[in-house]
């Protein structure tokens, strides 16, 4: 091995160290680190103190436009003799809605106190004095010793010094970090191993300077070096870290010194907010309230014009006193009007839809059908905020391994020394054989050697069918060197951790490929039984073969592939290298034996959907690999740029490898993955899969879980330029947009990475767009993880289309987030995607309830909820505007200030809220069997600027009727018994309870699915507004103060004339009767899909009443709704249905 003089000075180069880069400190010296201010171990991941609380929060909630506004609108009220309401009716209002919110918050934030207090007040152990104290999380500083015990959590950032274990060996867990549960090695340096007593600690370390990178939260990197007294610069590395929220297992103890604490620890540093998503239902209607808001201002404006017309044209009246001219009058009483018609945005709305979306969560986070009973996951609502969102998804960009695969792999097959090895049929082949039209059957006449006389036996990790692997291993067979140095690198070649269970020895892996392969070694008699940091204990068919670990060159998504030195037990040093096969190609020998085929063997173990990894190795020169070592040294004690020198240090090494084969291993799909995606299809909701796999093996994939049919036409787009990019996209998007849609085939798009590093350029990457768009499926393959949220944000930043990201590892992170919602599996990598998804759920099915069944609803629900909620205060504050057009334009109110307070928080608030958790439009069931039924979300056919404004003219409408009918009925009689006329609240309270009527009895036509609770806050909300009627009528006779006069004896008036009656039950009547007909209209001349679900259900409900008629005695709740003549889905008829049934 001969050393690459011009790399070894590109790597020895190293810029000067910037101070701000490197952080320098004593050992077990508080004194002298006491300058350096570093911050103590002390975490706060609540949002408020109490001293904060109350002007944080009201700033957070100000934010909000409405509350602001409401804020502005209760200082003009306040304002004498501007407000025609009263000076506190919209503060009192405004006073609820934040404290309900701030209530929230409160709770919220007072949980999170509870629990950093419980962190910061844990136990330790930390050295003074030559001896190690008990003392607190909190009172930990940068520099301490501290020794932390089996099975407790590491209280902060620490190098560790010795341990329990030789040679200063620990083991952690670090699922609190990264989600991984395998457990993970860590080793003290040589020098400090022996360390292992508190004097000798003392004597050792103190005054000993460390020197290492500032704080950051790259969990998987550390770099800095310690120098003690009279002692050389010693690297440290993150072998030699143990991370904050690690758990330390399988060691009884472990001495290590604090180099971050408190909020510059890892942990901390990675637990930054994940983006903040603002639903795509919540812009429009932020929009929306902004035209409500232009159209108050153009009311307000016309009747402060009218008030100035009128004071011009009225003001020299003997029985009216106007101090000011009618300009001046006029430009006042636009205050006036303002308040008068304040709601017309719902003061009510936000909180309406947060407590409606915090309910949904719930029900979300408790939904059996998303419970995964094999690791005991449920599904986890992370944000209540995206929940309509997801019943508008239109794209779906999908991981592969872990999300539409189990990430559990397999080894199937493998070729070694040019011969390939495994039978059986995968579930990508049978992909492959339904691509070609044909049924793939397992032709054992293809091995020319035979057929297997004994399988290997199947277990999780191991699907190996062929004896004549052993065979030729045993046999001596003129491969069997070959074969058995295939196997030592199986054995030997990766980071596994064997531990030791009474059951037997269990692996720790970082990934289930891992796994796969040491267990394949296993199989084959190559077992691993121990490991230290230093050597590899192997089992070789009943005798141990100790292997020395003389470096180990890490796998890297840069790299691609993992390297260890070992020094065998002849002697000899050898380096065993495995990965993609582009990487290790790249790195053989001329005249490689086995090259050619085995890429052939590749090319079809790709075929078959299997993953495959290349295994080499090359034997190095004493004296050339103490040369290199040294140079690999120099780069793992460097500070700065420690991976880029490192990676350069193992080019130098991994050259001139033999090619001993490849592996091929088997991730099988997840229960339900072809079902799930031809559902979604059918939903109308396209799926982009962003893999890392091969071109063939994704597309044999697709054909396996129905993502690729043989209807399709596959559009293979695989350019290797940017001009050839372009003119390939070009010529398809020209050929398919030339056929009508009558004739145009169903297209898929594959496209491989290579490629989309041209297609995202801002030239091309709309045309890729386009030919995106025509096609149902896209493939990309052999993507990075940049590359996934680069399409994900094409599609999202440049299509009126709401996307999805769904993915189970670190790598699916970006993507995650890019997205309008993220989802995240919490699968075999660990649980960084969940931790950065805004739903987590455990397997790629639950998405049809998540998104069919949960994301539906809640877009129906949700959508009503606001639209009702502008409709109810429409219909009640622009009567103010009727009552107005009658009194001179004086902005007198029209109602009782406290009765119209509680218009928001009483009378009109619970109804809602149960229709937003509990209605739907149709059963579970009937969108599994339908699941077109969804196409309602992507179309925004429950909330539009047309459905919107139909409400409020309908709100509009209904306003009129409600102050002209009780006004005509009331006009020229004397409707008491003692010949009193009726006064201007007693009317009030007529049209007030009209409107309590009339918005109810609405929300009650829009109830599909009516229970229980539904009928108790409908009814009891109409209940407790006339006892509420009855109390307060008569409380002006207990108070000292006026209130309450207004509306004084008026209900009890009004109960004593018929008059009352004809109004409260004529004025709902004329207004419900055009909604209920339009309704029918509509659904009998324009019927969407749901309604036909709907009427395919009451057929069934028929067969059911039909049985049930023999038993008497059954209560039956019925509800409003319109039915379709049996047999013909183009007529219908009014009916009522079972509401149990929905």
């Amino acid at each position: 091995m001969a050393v690459d003089i011009p790399m070894l000075d590109r790597i020895r180069k190293k810029k000067a160290l910037d101070p701000d880069e490197v952080r320098t400190f004593s050992v077990n010296n508080l004194e002298g680190n006491a300058h350096l201010k570093f911050p103590d171990n002390t975490v706060r991941t609540s949002k408020y103190t109490i001293l904060t609380f109350i002007p944080l929060n009201l700033f957070y909630q100000f934010c909000r436009v409405a509350n602001f506004y409401f804020l502005i609108i209760s200082a003009i009220q306040v304002i004498p003799g501007v407000s025609p309401t009263g000076q506190f009716t919209t503060l009192g209002t405004l006073l609820v809605v934040l404290g309900i919110t701030a209530l929230k918050e409160a709770y919220e934030d007072f949980k999170r106190h509870q629990q950093d207090n419980k962190v910061n007040n844990s136990s330790t152990l930390v050295l003074r004095n030559g001896q190690f104290v008990p003392t607190i999380w909190s009172r930990l500083t940068v520099g301490d010793i501290v020794q932390v015990t089996n099975r407790q959590y590491i209280p902060a950032d620490l190098v560790i010094m010795s341990s329990s274990e030789p040679m200063g060996m620990c083991y952690i867990e670090t699922a609190n970090l990264d989600g991984e549960t395998n457990l993970k090695i860590r080793q003290a340096l040589e020098e400090t191993a022996p360390m292992t007593e508190p004097d000798q600690l003392q004597r050792a370390l103190t005054n000993a300077t460390i020197n290492c990178e500032q704080p950051n939260n790259r969990l998987y990197n550390f770099q800095g070096n310690i120098q003690m007294v009279d002692s050389e610069v010693l690297p440290l590395g993150v072998k030699q870290v143990l991370l904050r929220g690690a758990m330390l297992r399988n060691t009884k103890w472990v001495n290590g010194v604090v180099i971050f604490s408190g909020p510059d620890t890892k942990l901390m540093k990675n637990s930054s907010k994940a983006p903040v998503k603002l639903s795509n239902l919540e812009r429009r209607t932020n929009k929306q309230i902004i035209f409500i808001f232009i159209f108050q201002i153009l009311l307000c404006t016309a009747c402060a014009i009218a008030n100035g017309v009128w004071v011009q044209n009225n003001g020299h009246s003997w029985y009216v006193r106007f101090s000011n001219n009618p300009a001046t009058e006029g430009a006042l009483s636009f205050l006036t009007f303002l308040i008068l018609f304040n709601n017309l945005i719902p003061i009510s709305l936000y909180v309406s839809m947060e407590a409606v979306k915090v309910l949904q969560a719930y029900f979300i986070n408790n939904d059996m059908n998303m419970y995964y009973s094999v690791n005991n996951t449920p599904a986890m609502a992370r944000t209540s905020n995206l929940n309509e969102e997801l019943g508008q998804i239109d794209y779906i960009f999908s991981d592969k391994t872990g999300t539409l695969t189990q990430n559990l792999m397999q080894f199937r097959k493998c070729s070694i020394a040019g011969i390939s090895y495994g039978m059986g049929e995968t579930e990508a082949s049978a992909g492959a054989a339904l691509r070609q039209g044909s049924r793939l059957e397992d032709s054992m006449d293809a091995y020319a050697d035979g057929v297997p006389e004994e399988p290997q036996a199947e277990s999780k990790h191991f699907g190996f069918v062929d004896a004549r692997l052993l065979r030729n291993l045993k046999g001596g067979h003129a491969t069997a060197e070959v074969i058995r140095e295939f196997l030592v690198l199986l054995a030997v070649c990766h980071t596994v951790i064997p531990e030791v269970e009474p059951t037997g020895i269990v692996y720790q892996a970082s990934s289930p490929d891992e796994s796969a392969l040491i267990a394949a070694a296993k199989a084959f008699g190559f077992e691993l039984v121990g490991r230290t940091p230093r050597t590899v204990i192997i089992n070789v068919q009943g005798r141990e073969a100790s292997y020395e670990v003389l470096n180990i060159l890490e796998f890297n998504s840069t790299r691609k592939r993992m390297s260890v030195i070992v020094r065998t037990p002849e002697g000899k040093i050898l380096l065993y290298c495995k990965g993609a096969d582009t990487v290790i190609y790249e790195r053989l020998s001329p005249d490689q034996p086995y090259g050619d085929i085995t890429i052939t063997h590749l090319e079809q173990f790709a075929s078959e959907g299997l993953r495959t990894l290349c295994l080499a190795v090359a034997e190095l020169d004493p004296a050339q690999y103490e040369e290199w070592n040294k140079i690999h040294t120099e780069a793992a004690i460097s500070i700065t740029d420690r991976e880029g020198m490192l990676d350069r240090a193992a080019e130098l090494v991994e050259r001139n490898l033999f090619l001993l084969g490849a592996t091929a291993i088997e991730d099988k799909l997840q229960e339900g993955v072809p079902d799930t995606i031809h559902t979604l299809a059918q939903a109308g909701i396209k799926l982009w899969v962003l893999t890392g796999d091969k071109q063939e093996t994704a597309i044999n994939i697709g054909f396996a879980c129905q993502l690729l049919t043989e209807q399709m036409e596959l559009i293979v787009v695989n350019e290797d330029s940017l001009k050839g990019t372009l003119d390939e996209i070009n010529k398809n998007i020209e050929k398919f947009e030339a056929m009508n849609s009558d004739t145009r085939p169903i297209l898929a798009l594959i496209i491989d990475g290579a490629t989309l590093q041209h297609a995202l350029t801002e030239s091309i990457k709309m045309r890729l767009l386009r030919l995106g768009q025509m096609c149902r499926s896209v493939i990309c393959c052999r993507v990075s993880p940049l590359q996934k949220a680069l399409v994900v944000k094409l599609v999202k930043d440049n299509l009126q289309a709401i996307t999805l990201a769904i993915g189970d590892g670190a790598n699916d992170v970006s993507m995650i987030q890019a997205a309008h919602v993220g989802i995240g599996i919490s699968g075999e990598e660990g649980l960084q995607a969940a931790r950065s998804s805004d739903y987590a759920i455990a397997q790629f099915r639950f998405l049809l309830p998540l998104l069919l069944i949960h994301g539906r609803n809640s877009y129906r629900r949700i959508s009503k909820l606001i639209l009702y909620s502008f409709y109810k205060n429409i219909v009640l504050y622009l009567t103010q505007f009727w009552f107005t057009v009658l009194n001179g334009w004086s902005g007198q109110t029209y109602y009782e200030r406290l009765t119209l307070t509680a218009y928001n928080v009483v009378w009109t608030f619970f109804p809602v809220i149960i229709m937003g958790v509990l209605d739907k439009d149709v059963g579970e069931d009937m969108v599994y069997d339908h699941p077109q039924l969804y196409r309602t979300g992507p179309e925004k056919y429950h909330f539009n600027t047309k459905v919107f404004w139909g409400w409020v003219g309908n709100g509009l409408f209904h306003s009129l009727l409600i102050y002209t009918f009780p006004a005509l009925i009331f006009r020229h009689t004397n409707p008491f018994h003692s010949g009193q006329d009726i006064d201007l609240f007693t009317l009030g309270v007529v049209s007030y309870t009209c409107v309590v009527l009339t918005v109810n009895l609405k929300l009650g036509i829009e109830i599909r699915y009516w229970t229980w609770m539904n009928h108790l806050f409908v009814w009891g909300s109409i209940l407790v507004y006339v006892l509420w009627l009855m109390i307060f009528g008569v409380f002006f006779e207990v108070s000292t103060s006026d209130v309450g006069s207004d509306i004084y004896y008026s209900i009890f008036h009004l109960y004593r004339t018929p008059l009352f009656y004809l109004a409260i039950i004529l004025v709902p009547f004329l207004c419900l009767w055009r909604d209920i007909s339009w309704k029918y209209v509509y659904r009998t001349s324009l019927p969407k899909s749901y309604h036909i679900v709907q009427e395919m259900m009451r057929g069934k409900d028929d067969e059911k009443q039909v049985l049930r008629a023999a038993s008497p005695g059954r209560s039956r709740h019925l509800g409003y709704s319109f039915s379709q003549e049996e047999g013909d889905l183009n007529r219908s008829s009014v009916v009522g249905y079972d509401s149990r049934l929905a």
